[in-house]
């Protein structure tokens, strides 16, 4: 098992992997809120791509937050996993939506910050995120993606599940997953600095690359 340093050293291992992107001029590098923003950062700065966020949130189960029964993103989108959904009460997942469509809503202003909706009309997207774990929010983000106009959509990663590799490999058009471990866990295990990334660093990380 290899562990990177930090999510700066994660982005710059996933570059290595983009150079076909280098220099591109339909390149747009968009990271997963919160933690994909460090890791997309040294992407989009190597391959010389503009740099935005996708606001996406994942829905957690009541009793086990970790646990992903889908996600919700921008415009409208919402990704079920029904098999674990379908656990849940029609009330409990109303909460749960409500929730966090409330939280969607504020980190959208907040990044945004006057600025217009990421347009990714005829545009290659290169989705980044710091792991997948379930692969829900990423899913989502890839529907959103192509909700908002883009042409092609590519999901990269330092470190995935199996599962959530081949789940992603039929809803993207390519998947850079550089690890893939059997015994997957968490992907705070495959980080030396996995702290939790605020507010302040991604508004900061937009900020530079604007």
């Amino acid at each position: 098992m290899t562990t990177y340093r930090d999510r700066t050293e994660a982005g710059e291992a996933i570059a290595d992997r983009l150079g076909g992107l280098v220099g591109q001029p339909d390149v747009t590098v968009l990271g997963l809120v919160r933690g994909g923003v460090p890791v997309a950062q040294q992407v989009a700065t190597r391959l010389g791509a503009p740099l935005d966020v996708l606001v996406v949130r994942k829905l957690g189960m009541p009793w086990a937050p970790e646990v992903a029964f889908g996600a919700l993103g921008p415009g409208g989108v919402r990704v079920l996993n029904e098999p674990i959904a379908g656990r849940l009460a029609p009330d409990d997942v109303t909460e749960v939506v409500r929730r966090e469509q409330a939280e969607l809503d504020r980190r959208e202003q907040l990044y945004r910050a006057g600025r217009a909706p990421v347009d990714l009309t005829g545009r290659t997207a290169v989705v980044v995120d710091d792991g997948l774990a379930t692969g829900a929010t990423a899913r989502a983000a890839v529907q959103v993606a192509r909700h908002l106009g883009a042409r092609r959509v590519v999901v990269a990663v330092p470190v995935g599940s199996e599962e959530a590799y081949e789940m992603l490999a039929t809803e993207a058009d390519q998947v850079v997953c550089i690890q893939r471990p059997p015994d997957f866990g968490a992907v705070s295990r495959y980080y030396d600095d996995f702290h939790e990334v605020s507010d302040e660093e991604v508004t900061e990380a937009l900020a530079t690359a604007s």
